[in-house]
């Protein structure tokens, strides 16, 4: 059980203290170490606690120990990991310590989280010292912009939510049929001919280079990777519409703004095909830095296993080709000889387990992301005017109350590389509508990735998450009032 009221994911080591809370005032400066290279998050940090307290907040190079500095440093006294954190308040002051600049936004994060309001209107933080570390390093959210598009503004609200709680991947649904969101320098009908239009006849849109380079620098700011998604052999229909020699006679598919899944096919037996492989994952790997790069193959349902597993093979050759390892919907597991490393989402929690089992005893690793627990595209309940229902209904507690090491029958736990959401968008069609349908069950999902088994409790969670409803409205985000939450207001 946690110790610490708002922190949320629930924190490793929390040891209150009896001394002072940190108060801050117009003297209250940030203090880092040029070596540190730590200016950018400084900046962020000290615009953090300006807006919040309404005071300008200055930065400094100095080793100051005097009251009403927060010292953010790069020190090697804490336990391995990449992530770990410490944060100490108290004597007038607050250290913001961990080994990798990663670890020191999270320490950002849970100060920002720990800042409540005095009855004078001043802001302070409790003297307490937490150490802290994740249970998994990949704690995922997946973003479909292809159904209805996300434009960069919104993607950044949406990056914002996944820092304040301490997850570390975007994964982005790029392409699906009804439209291909990023412009590939090596296909420009894709965008020409594909991106105009939503769902349902929706506006649409894409990224530009440019626009990418802006979302991956954002991220990476929050210490969150994107991995991007071009999803085949199925889902394609945007890219025949684009481009005619994907279809076996020739001519380009019409444009699709459904929802029906699994009607659309690549063709192993054309040339264009795997030149259409290789240069649309190459341009991926040249655009997007990082490990990971995103091949789909879910849904794909007029097509035999053998041509399957070729165009498979095919798209995770022309992702490791570029040295990127491969990321892969559930049903990638049941083909052979995919490359080791691979990271297998599993997504349908009605299917045959022994496919997962088999495919991480072969050196695959599972990323959990099962729709009945955070498909965040799922109606909290009957009746509830967004969303879909295919995986029933998902409410806050059926985010938190279930354990990734024992969800699937059989699969060793260190098998599981870490736990990723999903929101997909055929009835989402505003900002509005993304964020109700991710809070609160973001945080949940959050938590769930994040804290060690015994550290999460359902009515623990929701007493710390009492007050974050408030603060989604003090900054505009619209979400829904879960009857099983507890709620400031």
């Amino acid at each position: 059980m946690s110790d610490v009221s708002g922190v949320v994911p629930a924190p490793l080591v929390v040891q209150p203290s009896s001394q002072a809370p940190f108060v801050i005032t117009r003297s209250t400066v940030v203090v880092v170490d040029a070596a540190d290279d730590l200016m950018p998050l400084a900046v962020l940090t000290a615009d953090l606690l300006g807006r919040v307290s309404g005071r300008a907040v200055e930065i400094r190079y100095a080793d100051l120990d005097t009251p009403g500095v927060v010292r953010m440093r790069l020190v090697d006294d804490l336990p391995p990991g990449p992530e770990t954190y410490r944060v100490v308040v108290g004597g007038g002051r607050v250290r913001l310590e961990a080994r990798t600049t990663e670890g020191l936004v999270h320490a950002v994060v849970t100060l920002r989280q720990l800042l409540r309001e005095r009855p004078d209107g001043g802001i302070e933080v409790d003297a307490v010292r937490i150490e802290d570390a994740p249970r998994y390093a990949w704690r995922g959210l997946s973003v479909d912009v292809a159904r209805h598009f996300v434009s960069v503004p919104d993607l950044k609200v949406v990056i914002g939510l996944m820092g304040h709680y301490k997850l570390n991947v975007l994964h982005l649904h790029l392409t699906d049929d009804q439209a291909w969101r990023l412009d590939m320098p090596s296909r420009p009908e894709l965008v020409r001919r594909s991106s105009a239009h939503s769902v349902g006849g929706d506006p649409g849109g894409y990224y530009s280079a440019a626009d990418w380079d802006d979302i991956l620098a954002y991220a990476r700011a929050r210490a969150i990777r994107v991995v991007p998604e071009i999803d085949v052999p199925g889902h394609v229909n945007a890219a025949l519409h684009a481009y005619g020699e994907l279809t076996p006679d020739g001519q380009p598919a019409p444009e699709y703004l459904g929802i029906d899944v699994g009607f659309s096919r690549l063709h192993d037996d054309l040339p264009a095909t795997h030149a259409f492989l290789a240069d649309v994952f190459g341009d991926l790997a040249d655009m997007t830095p990082g490990r990971y790069l995103h091949i789909g193959g879910d849904e794909v349902l007029t097509m035999g296993a053998d041509e399957y597993a070729r165009l498979v093979r095919s798209a995770a050759a022309a992702v490791t080709a570029h040295g990127k390892r491969v990321v892969a919907w559930q049903e990638v597991a049941a083909v052979p000889d995919l490359p080791v490393g691979t990271v297998v989402q599993y997504w349908d929690t009605r299917a045959d387990p022994e496919p997962f089992v088999a495919a991480a005893r072969a050196g695959a690793r599972i990323l959990l992301s099962p729709g009945s627990r955070v498909y965040l595209d799922m109606k909290y309940e009957p009746g509830f005017p967004l969303g879909l229902e295919w995986a029933g209904h998902v409410d806050l507690r059926d985010a938190y109350d279930w354990e990734p090491a024992t969800l699937v029958d059989g699969l060793p736990p260190d098998a599981v590389v870490g736990v990723e959401a999903a929101v997909w968008t055929e009835t989402l069609r505003t900002l509005d509508d993304l964020t109700t349908m991710l809070l609160p069950r973001l945080a949940a999902v959050a938590e769930v990735a994040w804290s060690a088994p015994g550290r999460r409790d359902f009515d623990d969670f929701t007493e710390r998450l009492r007050g974050h409803g408030a603060h989604w409205e003090r900054m505009g985000i619209a979400w829904h009032r879960s009857s099983q939450g507890r709620w400031d207001g």
